[in-house]
């Protein structure tokens, strides 16, 4: 009876090692990106665990959107679960379907899900990493999660290799901790391209910090929301890029004070 559960444990976590482990032989998909795919080995492995942190809430709208591209490249016209902390809607706003759209995203395909605690969304999203039928599965959590260990994080990896479905997880105002996930991203904003007429496409400081199956790096990339893809941003490659400044006045001189006398107040 002993040697039978040994060996019954010792397949157990063979199983394991080899779903947690082996990405080779899983399809990958292509961010667009030269330099990243490369570093990817031609891209994000589909049905794995993808972490996005990026520190406090000041960079939480350019990791957002991070995520949304991210799910775009890999959903394709299959639906998309984005499961999302209440706490998470009330220090960075609710998710707007219109600016989904305007990345990319067919707002159609795109179920969201309101968690009212971090333990709460954990359970929803590896609920619906079993259904094979999905995309991608976003998992949108605020600050230090405790019940987002190791052996959660282990879960969700098996599910995602179980159903080929990848798991996305945000975590904002957040510290990395020990995980099962294929790749590892810190995310920042950074600046647009800089254009008179029109607003600047979204450019974002991307950091794999993380990759278990080869190099890291970091890369400045501007998302592509009328092609669905990451670029190299131009304006980055080249910094001799003119911006556009004011015109310096005709009628007073530069150290003009912008503001008038000052008045005691009362």
């Amino acid at each position: 009876m002993l040697s039978a559960r040994i060996s019954m444990l010792a397949s157990l976590r063979g199983t394991i090692g080899r779903l947690e482990g082996g990405a080779d032989g899983l399809a990958r998909v292509a961010l667009g990106h030269a330099d990243a795919d490369a570093t990817l080995q031609g891209g994000l492995v589909r049905g794995a665990l993808h972490e996005v942190f990026t520190e406090g809430g000041r960079h939480a709208a350019a990791a957002t959107g991070f995520i949304a591209g991210l799910a775009h490249r890999l959903v394709g016209r299959r639906p998309l679960v984005w499961v999302r902390q209440d706490f998470g809607e009330i220090e960075s706003g609710a998710l707007s379907m219109e600016g989904l759209n305007e990345l990319g995203l067919d707002p159609r395909l795109v179920v969201t899900v309101r968690a009212p605690d971090a333990e709460t969304a954990l359970r929803a999203a590896a609920d619906a990493l079993a259904c094979d039928a999905l995309g991608a599965v976003v998992l949108d959590v605020w600050g230090e999660v405790r019940a987002l260990d190791l052996v959660a994080s282990r879960r969700l990896t098996l599910a995602a290799r179980a159903s080929s479905v990848a798991c996305l997880v945000l975590r904002t105002a957040a510290m990395p901790s020990a995980s099962t996930a294929e790749t590892r991203w810190v995310v920042r904003a950074a600046p647009s391209s800089p254009t008179i007429e029109t607003w600047g496409a979204p450019m974002l400081d991307a950091q794999l910090v993380r990759n278990r199956h080869g190099q890291t790096g970091r890369w400045i990339m501007e998302w592509k929301c009328d092609d669905g893809l990451f670029r190299e941003g131009t304006f980055h490659k080249n910094p001799a890029y003119p911006q556009p400044v004011a015109a310096a006045p005709a009628d007073r001189p530069l150290e003009t004070p912008v503001f008038g006398p000052r008045r005691r107040a009362g």
